[in-house]
C-alpha cells in the first residue's frame, strides 16, 4: 500500500488507528509506558505472548496495539534482522486487523546498534504487497485472453501462469509529475502452441520472458533510485505456451477484457494475447493517473529483428505519444547510455490488417504465417494491442486521450548463447528517472 513517513512525537494523536510495537525484551518489562501495562496484564493471562504476539485493546485514541515480539534472543547467534523480521510480521498482523492508518512505536536496544532503523525497514518491507493474480476462475473472468494461452500451461501446476503487479508511488503523491506503466510479456517458454516451432525453431525460446524481466529490471532502478516525482505500475504477465489436449486453437473467439471479440489466427502469436487483457487494465488505472505514459515492453516479433537488425529495439508511438515525439526522445536516451533504437510508425494498415473478417468476432490476432514473411509484420501487433485493449477509443481527437508506445525487443534482448542484455531499462531509466537524480545533483 502506499504510505507516507513522517514522525510523530505524540502518542496521543487522534490520527492513527492502530500502534505497531515489536519489542525484543520479555512483555511487560522494560517497554515504557502505557505499553508496559498493557503487556504485563496481557503476558499473565497468554504465556505465548512473548514469541506469536497479539492484538491488543489500549486506552489510545489509536485504541488497538498490535504487538509484534522478536522472540528470546539468543546473542551468540541472533542478530539484528530478528526486529526486521518481527516489523515485518506486526505489519501484516496490523493489516490483517484492518488497521489502516498505523503508528509505528520504535524502541531502542542497547544489544543492537542501528535496531531503529532496521525496525523500521522491516515495516516498510510488510507495506509492500505485491500483488499476483494466479487464480485461474479470476485469470478466466478478468485477463481471458491470457487465460487462453494459459491453458494447456495450467494443467501442471508448477507451469501455471500468473500476472503480477508492482508499483512504486512517491513518498509525497502530491509530487507526482508522471506515472510511467509498463505491461511485460514474460513467456517463459514459447513451443508455438497447436501451430508448433518445428525444424528446431523452438531453441532459445526460454528468452521470450525478456519484456517482463526488463519491466522488472526497471522497477529495481526505480526503487534503487526512489524517483520523487515519477510513479511507476508494471504488470509482468508470465506464462508458458505450452501444446497440449488444453491449447487453444485457430478459428477460437475469445472476448478480450475490453468487450472486444478476438479471433484466432495463430497460436505462435501469442505474446499480444498474453499482454492485451493487462494492457486494458492499465489504461483503466492510466485514467485516474497524473499525467500517465503507457508502454508494452516485448520479445514479440522475427520482423523486428529483421528490420533492425541485432542489438537494436524499435520504439512504435500511438499518435498521442508521437504528438510529444517520445520515440525520439527515447532514442536519444539509448543513445547516450549505449541501449539503441529505431523508429517505426503505426500505420492504418496495421489496424486493417486485424479487422475481423467473419461473423462473430471484432479483430484477429495474427494471419496464419510468421511475422518474419508478413507485411508490417513488427507494427502490426502494436495495432492489434491498441485495438484488444480498447486503447483505440483514447486517440487525439478523445476526452481522455492516452500515450502509448510499444517496443519490441526482439533484436536487442539477447539470444542463446549470448547472455540477456537487460534492454531497454537503460533508455527508459535515462528518460524518465535520472531527471530526478540529475536535479538533486
Amino acid at each position: 500500500m502506499p504510505c507516507q513517513l513522517k514522525i510523530e512525537p505524540n502518542i496521543c494523536s487522534c490520527d492513527y488507528d492502530g500502534i505497531i510495537l515489536v519489542s525484543g525484551c520479555a512483555p511487560g518489562y522494560d517497554e515504557p509506558e502505557p505499553f508496559k501495562t498493557v503487556l504485563f496484564s496481557a503476558a499473565q493471562i497468554d504465556s505465548a505472548l512473548g514469541v506469536i504476539g497479539a492484538v491488543l485493546p489500549i486506552n489510545l485514541p489509536a485504541k488497538r496495539l498490535i504487538y509484534s515480539p522478536t522472540g528470546p534472543l539468543n546473542m551468540d547467534y541472533h542478530d539484528v534482522r530478528s526486529f526486521a523480521e518481527a516489523a515485518t510480521k506486526g505489519v501484516k498482523r496490523a493489516l490483517k486487523a484492518g488497521v489502516r492508518c498505523p503508528l509505528f512505536a520504535l524502541l531502542p536496544d542497547i544489544r543492537f546498534e542501528n535496531v531503529e532503523l532496521v525496525t523500521l525497514l522491516g515495516a516498510l518491507e510488510g507495506f509492500y504487497v505485491m500483488q499476483v493474480v494466479s487464480d485461474q476462475e479470476t485469470l478466466l473472468q478478468e485477463y481471458p485472453l491470457f487465460a487462453c494461452v494459459n491453458r494447456a500451461a495450467s494443467m501442471i501446476p508448477r507451469h501455471a501462469g500468473r500476472i503480477i503487479f508492482l508499483t512504486y508511488e512517491p513518498p509525497n503523491p502530491a509530487c507526482i509529475l508522471e506515472t510511467v506503466m509498463f505491461v511485460g510479456k514474460g513467456v517463459t517458454y514459447d513451443t508455438g502452441g497447436a501451430d508448433i516451432k518445428s525444424k528446431g525453431n523452438m531453441f532459445g525460446m526460454s528468452r521470450d520472458k525478456c519484456g517482463a524481466a526488463a519491466c522488472a529490471g526497471f522497477m529495481q532502478v526505480v526503487n534503487l533510485l526512489q524517483p520523487p516525482t515519477v510513479k511507476a505500475v508494471a504488470a509482468l504477465c508470465v506464462v508458458r505456451n505450452s501444446v497440449g489436449e488444453n491449447s487453444y486453437v485457430s478459428d477460437e473467439v475469445i472476448t478480450a477484457k475490453s468487450g472486444t471479440r478476438v479471433r484466432i489466427g495463430n497460436t505462435d502469436a501469442e505474446g499480444r494475447l498474453v499482454m492485451a487483457d493487462a494492457l486494458c487494465h492499465i489504461k483503466e488505472m492510466a485514467l485516474c493517473s497524473v499525467n500517465p505514459h503507457i508502454f508494452t515492453v516485448a520479445t514479440l516479433t522475427h520482423h523486428a529483428i529483421l528490420t533492425a537488425g541485432r542489438g537494436y529495439s524499435i520504439a512504435m508511438d500511438n499518435a498521442v505519444a508521437r504528438l510529444v515525439s517520445n520515440a525520439e526522445k527515447l532514442q536519444a536516451s539509448g543513445e547516450t547510455m549505449g541501449d539503441p533504437f529505431e523508429i517505426s510508425r503505426i500505420r492504418r494498415e496495421d489496424f486493417s490488417f486485424h479487422e475481423g473478417r467473419t461473423e462473430g468476432d471484432d479483430i484477429l490476432n495474427s494471419g496464419k504465417d510468421s511475422s518474419g514473411v508478413t507485411n508490417r509484420g513488427h507494427q502490426g501487433p502494436s495495432a492489434f494491442l491498441i485495438m484488444a485493449s480498447g486503447l483505440d477509443k483514447h486517440g487525439t481527437r478523445s476526452g481522455t486521450p492516452l500515450k502509448y508506445s510499444h517496443l519490441d525487443i526482439a533484436p536487442s534482448a539477447g539470444d542463446i548463447p549470448d547472455p540477456p542484455t537487460g534492454a531497454p531499462i537503460l533508455a527508459l531509466a535515462k528518460q524518465f528517472l535520472f531527471r530526478d537524480c540529475e536535479e538533486a545533483s
